[in-house]
Parts: C-alpha cells; structure tokens; sequence
C-alpha cells in the first residue's frame, strides 16, 4: 500500500450495504467518474483519485447504483462508458463546472479585500520553511495575506485535491513523488533539503552517538511512523545502506519536532531536514551523526503546487498573480 492510499471512510460493511448510500451522491463520485471517463483505466484513476483501486471501484458501483443505470462497460479493454455512461459524462462535467464555480464565487467573496491565499502545508515545512519564504515574499508582493492549513503530507496532498486550499507546498522526492497529475496540477520547485542523522552534543559539541553503530552495540534510534514522509525518506536512506547500520528502534511519531525534542535530550539518534536542526547545531546542542557522509543523507526538493487553471476552474485572481511572479524568479524552476 502506498503512503497516499485512503478508503475515504469506506470499510468492508460498506460494500455489503450499498443500498444504505443510494439515496445521496457525493461529488467526489462525479471527480471519480470522469477521471475514468478520460483515462479509461481503474487502476491509472484510483492512482490519481490517491484511493486504492477497491476503493475507486466501490465509488464507481455506488455512483451507478444511485443513477440505476450502467455507466462503465466493463467487457472490454480498454475500459469504456455505456450509452449511458456517455450522456452523464456530459451532465457531470456541467454538474462538476457548477459546483467549482460557484465554491470560487463564495470563496472569492468570502476573502474580498483580505486576498487572502491558503496554503496547505506538511507540519515540519510549516516550522522551517514556510516563516522565512513568506518574510520574503511578502516584503516584494504586496497585497496577500496568508492562511496556512498544517496537516500531515497525505492529508495535504487531499486538501488540494479535494479544493480545500489554493496552494500545496510539500517535499519531493522522485522515488517517492506526491503522485499528483500533471495534466491537472502543475508545480515549482521553491527549493531544496537535505536530510541527515543528528544526535545530542558532549561538553566539546561532538555527538554523543553516531553511525553506524555495531551489531553488538546497536545505536538508539527515534523513529518516523511508516505512515509518515519523511519516513519513506529514511526508508530510503535505510534501504541503500543495507546492513551497514545498527539502529534499535526506541521510539517513534509521525512529528519531526518530536523526534528532535527526544534527540535534544539524549535518547537516541534522528535523522531531520537540515533545516529543522539548524538552530539546534548553531547553538551546539545538536550534531550531524553521519559523519559528514552522504551516503546516509538524502536530498529532497520543496514544492509548490496548484491546479491547473481551466474554463471549468479559472482559479482565484491573486493566486495566478502570485503564481506568475514566482515563475520570474532565476532560483525558481516549473516542474
């Protein structure tokens, strides 16, 4: 199962009382239904709806049973609509239309005057990187104010998706992307992190720890839970190095300022973005416990995201005015 995979409330009763859900659509059966319609493809369209492909397949069952028509032919390959199929495809993307035009309409009049953007951010980069770059920002684009919604990296990834903020600021690495679709969602790298081990400092600023350990003595390790980014990330780090590290794992949180607030006092190592030891290593209560080596670091980039502005969903005015100034920007690259 991958980090982004969500049932979205669904459970396996679910699926055996389906009739208790005919009598009321939900939107995301519409988004479900024509992604299908375009990519033809279940398992391509639950990987871009961030469900599981049961789960898709259970919206698509539950969409139908509420039409009581046969929407999607499934005997053939590709995957292709019925006749019917065909007409509610049209009806759901007036319906879908309607829907996004009119939650800009009250969002837009709801923030008149405060142009105010909302960011969905993972906690740590709502802690590092998201203070100074808006210190920046703002001192050359006048005009915003900002509203910052601090969720975990899946949960952020769903607000965008799901149209619950203008902006999706995130980590990116290429064996682990957010997997958002690019036909859709257009991105810029803002920037870039490294993430490295650290441990608590002796008298003399060492490390009180460091890798790799030994198999007789095995370093104390803080720990991301699995569910995390940023543990995918140490999976990785973990992965390459094979059996070249001795860690025992004492305890762990999906919470990166957790993790270091342990490190801080002397209960194990922690691997931790750069930027999020930085004070902690200039005041000489942190140290890197690598060693200096790359080979247990990883570098990750920082991303911002949006949807791609369309007819059917222009967008809010200081979102693309914001989008284009960064776009001019010599550090900033499109992705």
């Amino acid at each position: 199962m991958s980090w982004y995979e969500h049932d979205e409330g669904y459970s396996i009763f679910a699926c055996k009382s389906e009739t208790l859900y005919h009598n009321k659509m939900e939107t995301k059966w519409l988004e479900d239904f024509v992604s299908l319609a375009e990519t033809n493809s279940f398992s391509r369209s639950a990987g871009l709806r961030h469900i599981t492909q049961p789960a898709f397949s259970r919206r698509i069952k539950s969409l139908e049973a509420w039409i009581g028509a046969d929407l999607i032919d499934r005997t053939s390959y590709p995957t292709s609509l019925t006749a019917a199929g065909s007409v509610f495809y049209e009806q759901a993307m007036d319906m879908l239309g309607r829907i996004y035009s009119t939650r800009a309409l009250l969002r837009d009049q709801q923030q008149q005057g405060l142009n105010t953007i909302e960011f969905a951010v993972p906690h740590t980069l709502s802690l590092t990187f998201m203070p100074k770059w808006l210190s920046e920002l703002q001192g050359d684009f006048d005009g915003m104010t900002s509203r910052l919604i601090a969720l975990n990296v899946h949960d952020a990834v769903m607000t965008l998706v799901e149209g619950g903020c203008d902006l999706l600021l995130c980590y990116h690495h290429p064996r682990h992307p957010v997997g958002l679709d690019p036909s859709r969602y257009e991105g810029l790298v803002l920037g870039r992190e490294s993430l490295h081990a650290y441990s608590s400092c002796d008298c003399d600023g060492k490390p009180t720890m460091s890798l790799p350990g030994s198999p007789e003595v095995p370093l104390p390790y803080l720990s991301y839970t699995r569910t995390a980014y940023l543990g995918r990330m140490v999976e990785l780090i973990l992965a390459d190095a094979g059996d070249n590290l001795y860690l025992e794992k004492r305890c762990e949180t999906d919470m990166a300022e957790g993790l270091k607030m342990m490190a801080l006092e002397g209960l194990g190592i922690v691997f931790l973005p750069e930027s999020a030891a930085a004070r902690e290593v200039m005041q000489g209560l942190l140290a890197r416990a690598d060693g200096g080596r790359r080979k247990w670091g990883l570098k990750m980039e920082i991303r911002l995201y949006r949807e791609r502005p369309c007819a059917q969903r222009p967008g809010r005015e200081i979102v693309g005015r914001l989008w284009d100034y960064l776009k001019l920007d010599p550090k900033v690259v499109a992705c």
